[in-house]
């Protein structure tokens, strides 16, 4: 059997941790993703896919993403059943996260709601990217070497 789903969108809502009674830690959240069709004279379209993350994800998911990044998640379809407040039987489907990744550079998520930003510019309280204000975190520039064979 072959249940593998790869997708790539956009956090709607800051993902919360939570815990199960057995302190395992749990997320739920959902992306928007673009469909890959537009039709003529219309507007694209997206698809809201609810996700759940467990354990270690679940912590890495709440740590380091925020509303607006985008995403890519791989992991495989589930279903399950139940009854709504109102007796009816309903059926859900979700996406239960193996890996999720970054999606866009550092520097191309600096709009997504505050996400990266280090400091902020006193003259007119906007955030200031932490790229801009010569913060490069563990990175180091490595010299020119234009002597390679290719």
């Amino acid at each position: 059997m072959l249940n593998v789903a790869i997708l790539m969108g956009r956090l709607v809502a800051d993902p919360e941790l939570r815990h199960t009674p057995n302190d395992v830690s749990v997320t739920s959240f959902t992306i928007a993703v673009d469909r890959s069709y537009v039709k003529s004279g219309a507007d694209r379209q997206a698809d809201f896919i609810d996700i759940v993350a467990w354990r270690s994800t679940a912590d890495f998911v709440c740590r380091y993403f925020h509303k607006g990044q985008l995403v890519a998640v791989q992991g495989s379809i589930q279903t399950r059943s139940y009854t709504d407040k109102d007796g009816n039987k309903r059926k859900a489907f979700e996406i239960v996260a193996d890996n999720v990744h970054f999606a866009e550079s550092k520097r191309d998520g600096v709009g997504a709601q505050g996400s990266f930003h280090s400091k902020t510019d006193t003259t007119n309280d906007q955030p200031v990217p932490a790229y801009a204000s010569g913060d490069t975190g563990d990175f180091e520039e490595m010299p020119s070497d234009d002597d390679l064979p290719f």
